[in-house]
């Protein structure tokens, strides 16, 4: 495959960025999008150019750290995969393919399609910790947690933290991502004791963190590659309403 790629680049945070225009060629059809990327940087290198900078690591979708939006697509065109997991073959010979960095005021870029997503991490952080009784361990059987409810703990914390939700939201929303990790925890008897104390924290720092309000818009689901359900911001919305009710109250 002959394609032409539309690439972002910037050398900095503080400097301008634009598109470049890249012509690559004998592209396989069955090489990973990542995979193309590498042998436009080899390309690059060879011609004395300095190389696309790019977020990567596991390439086997759990890291999530290879976000990119490409032809407008977080992750790109197909649905329920990051962007390591797109191969070259939902792509024709010829396309020219458009490549970003997300796009996103809680993100800035650091350097072509890198962006500092350091804002996930303080999210997740001011959510503390779990009360749980210590002593000697108990038998996995003993610990009465019913199926559904581990269900939706496990659908829950399958969020990779790779922030498509948040590039795919016209309004740069974090609510899914913050749901994901409220809801895991929601769902178990281990997060019970912080509950509400935790929505109250953790949503207080996604609204410090300059990210955007939701308004239903439901992008954030449509992109997320893990198909992680929208139904968790409305549980994490109530568990808000509770958590002020009871701050209010001097309860916890």
């Amino acid at each position: 495959m002959n394609l032409t790629l539309k690439i972002w680049r910037q050398s900095a945070a503080d400097t301008a960025g634009r598109l470049v225009k890249y012509g690559i060629e004998g592209v396989s059809p069955d090489s990973s999008f990542l995979e193309m990327l590498d042998l436009l940087n080899e390309q690059l290198l060879q011609e004395g150019d300095e190389p696309v900078a790019f977020d990567h690591d596991c390439r086997e979708g759990i890291c999530g750290s290879c976000g990119m939006m490409i032809d407008g697509f977080a992750h790109g065109p197909r649905r329920a995969i990051t962007a390591c997991q797109l191969h070259m073959r939902s792509f024709s010979d010829g396309d020219t393919i458009t490549i970003e960095p997300w796009r996103a005021t809680a993100f800035p870029i650091i350097k072509d399609l890198v962006v500092d997503r350091s804002s996930f991490d303080r999210i997740i952080q001011v959510g503390g910790y779990v009360s749980v009784g210590t002593g000697s361990a108990q038998d996995a059987d003993n610990v009465l947690i019913p199926k559904p409810a581990a269900d939706r703990a496990m659908d829950a914390a399958a969020c990779i933290g790779c922030g498509a939700c948040v590039a795919a939201c016209p309004n740069g929303s974090a609510m899914l991502f913050t749901a994901s990790k409220l809801g895991h925890l929601a769902a178990l008897p281990q997060g019970q004791e912080e509950r509400y104390e935790r929505a109250v924290l953790m949503v207080g720092q996604m609204d410090a963190e300059g990210f955007g309000g939701c308004t239903n818009i439901r992008e954030c689901g449509a992109a997320c590659p893990k198909e992680i359900s929208v139904d968790l911001i409305g549980q994490m919305n109530r568990d808000l309403l509770v958590g002020a009710i009871k701050g209010a109250a001097g309860g916890r």
